[in-house]
């Protein structure tokens, strides 16, 4: 631990003093306070493997480079893990972008225009669930980061993505062999390269040793999907090969997959395991069957306790309420498997929030029925306005105790949007931090992480995902203590997270649960006027909030 992390972590620790000895120490996934990291772009313990599958990684400009796998690995993770840096932060949970190995060559940066060339890096474009990518790690490296992170008692979130699988690419189609005229074609990246890419994803269809017909939709018409009423999960969302995720029928395995795995045998055993290479074969199963055979895998061989679910209203609810069930059989097989590990007496089911277009704090019976307890809320107040957000925490309390086991999940930044005001970040972080519900802090908020040049394209939200900024540490410590300071009380005092909520004033209020009370004091512009009675004990005591017990 360098020196100037250490007397930030004393100071923390002197400020609160034994004031934050946790009423309740069970975890509770409606207080968790989460870490969303990108992994590609976290940190690179290794970089032997930063050219896996012959990828290009510099284009020759930072716009270019936006969407190229950056080097992040689990060597690189597993550091910082065994650095504490998770644990000094004050995080319950870890979430990883998805482990599984992505399409191999690039896709046309926004759409036909093809301003830069977007490979796989944040795990949303899977070709093959069944093994880690290798631009991450290993599977012992990966087995190295879940358990060092459950033995510090942070759970692991990964991503579900059944809604689709990954473009075809010419670098795929030339390696694995599924396109007929695959020796001739041209995969260097050009700016100008944009429709003719397309085309080539348009014919992949057709494509008979590719992902088929049998597995996938055809796009409709815009006419088409006017007049279905299911249009929602029958839609092509971004062009992306779209799963028949209603389809009950049996299909074989893609051919080039077989092909794939028999050609790479033996020498692939480093990044798949045994009990996964068993669930190879031809089954009785649909499309969505094999995607949640392979994904729950990853929860029986790991003990992945939580899932991000993407695009849920793209998917056939009973394939969420199959993968949920699913991923908790598998969850209770780990940890019969794994008694020796203090992860396996953890009694919690495994974590479902889920990506809805739009979604806030509103509660769906329909998505809870089949297994979710929240969904990400997209309409959190980013401009750190702390004269009004106790109005916003009172609608989310509220409605917490409306509805049990459902909660808000809500962020400041995350991989789409970029909406934190970072001259405020410290205002913006007390706001967020001291909300009902859970909390999702993105890799860099606590050092005001800036974005890349690839804000100039046009597909702008590749600049959301920028490298993390290792070297901001010393700079950036006030706001770093900040984050640290607020997940220390927040961790310590689950009132903060589950509380009811009384409204003294606009500027006051009292979140208490039966064994739990907080008072919360804002100070906007650093000015508090309001005395707060003498049998209220501050235990933490900000620039912009006060905290009493």
């Amino acid at each position: 631990m360098k020196i100037y992390q250490f007397i930030l972590w004393v100071s923390i620790l002197t400020l609160y003093g034994c004031q934050t000895t946790k009423k309740d120490d069970s975890f509770a996934w409606n207080t968790a306070s989460v870490y969303f990291l990108l992994t590609d772009r976290f940190c690179n313990g290794d970089t032997t493997n930063d050219h896996s599958y012959g990828r290009v990684t510099d284009y020759g400009s930072e716009r270019f480079n936006a969407a190229t796998f950056h080097g992040g690995d689990y060597a690189g993770l597993l550091e910082k893990i065994q650095d504490g840096y998770f644990t000094r932060l004050g995080v319950d949970v870890v979430w990883l972008t998805d482990p599984y190995e992505q399409i191999h060559g690039w896709t046309s940066g926004s759409g036909s225009i093809n301003d830069f060339p977007h490979y796989g890096y944040h795990g949303y474009y899977p070709l093959d669930y069944t093994q880690i990518d290798k631009n991450y790690g290993t599977v012992a490296q990966f087995r190295a980061v879940v358990d060092a992170l459950h033995k510090q008692g942070i759970r692991v979130m990964l991503g579900a993505n059944i809604n689709d699988v990954g473009y075809p690419t010419f670098a795929d189609a030339k390696e694995q062999n599924y396109y007929p005229g695959s020796d001739t074609i041209d995969d260097t990246w050009r700016v100008d390269r944009g429709a003719e890419y397309m085309q080539f994803m348009g014919d992949a269809y057709a494509f008979p040793d590719w992902f088929t017909t049998a597995w996938l939709r055809q796009p409709m018409s815009a006419k088409e999907l006017r007049n279905d009423p299911d249009r929602s999960v029958h839609e092509t969302l971004y062009g992306l090969p779209d799963m028949l995720t209603e389809k009950h029928e049996s299909v074989t395995i893609p051919t080039f997959l077989k092909r794939k795995w028999a050609q790479e045998g033996s020498d692939h055993d480093a990044w798949t395991w045994t009990a996964m290479k068993t669930l190879r074969e031809d089954a009785d199963l649909a499309p969505s069957d094999y995607q949640i055979r392979w994904i729950a895998a990853w929860v029986e061989e790991f003990g992945i306790d939580g899932y991000r679910c993407d695009v849920v209203e793209f998917v056939h609810r009973e394939r969420w309420a199959q993968l949920h069930q699913a991923c908790n059989e598998a969850l209770n097989r780990w940890r019969a498997k794994h008694p020796e590990q203090a992860a396996s007496q953890w009694i919690d089911e495994v974590m479902f929030t889920g990506d809805h277009e739009d979604a806030y704090i509103t509660y769906l019976p329909e998505y809870q029925a089949v297994g979710f307890s929240s969904m990400v809320n997209m309409q959190f107040p980013k401009d750190g306005n702390l004269r009004t957000i106790a109005a916003v925490w009172q609608a989310y309390a509220d409605s917490m105790a409306a509805h049990a086991d459902w909660y808000p999940f809500s962020y400041l930044n995350n991989a789409y949007f970029r909406d934190a005001d970072m001259e405020r970040m410290e205002d913006c972080a007390t706001a967020f931090l001291l909300s009902p519900g859970a909390v999702q802090v993105f890799y860099g908020d606590e050092l005001r992480r800036e974005q890349s040049d690839a804000r100039l394209n046009v597909d702008a939200a590749q600049a959301f995902r920028s490298d993390m900024p290792w070297n901001k540490l010393e700079e950036e410590q006030p706001l770093w203590n900040h984050f640290a300071t607020l997940l220390a009380v927040r961790k310590a005092h689950p009132a903060i997270g589950s509380g009811k909520q009384i409204m003294l004033d606009s500027l006051t209020v009292i979140r208490e649960t039966e064994e739990d009370r907080v008072l919360i004091r804002l100070k906007p512009n650093g000015i508090d006027t309001t005395a707060i009675p003498s049998n209220w004990k501050c235990i933490v005591n900000l620039s912009n909030c006060a905290i009493f017990l």
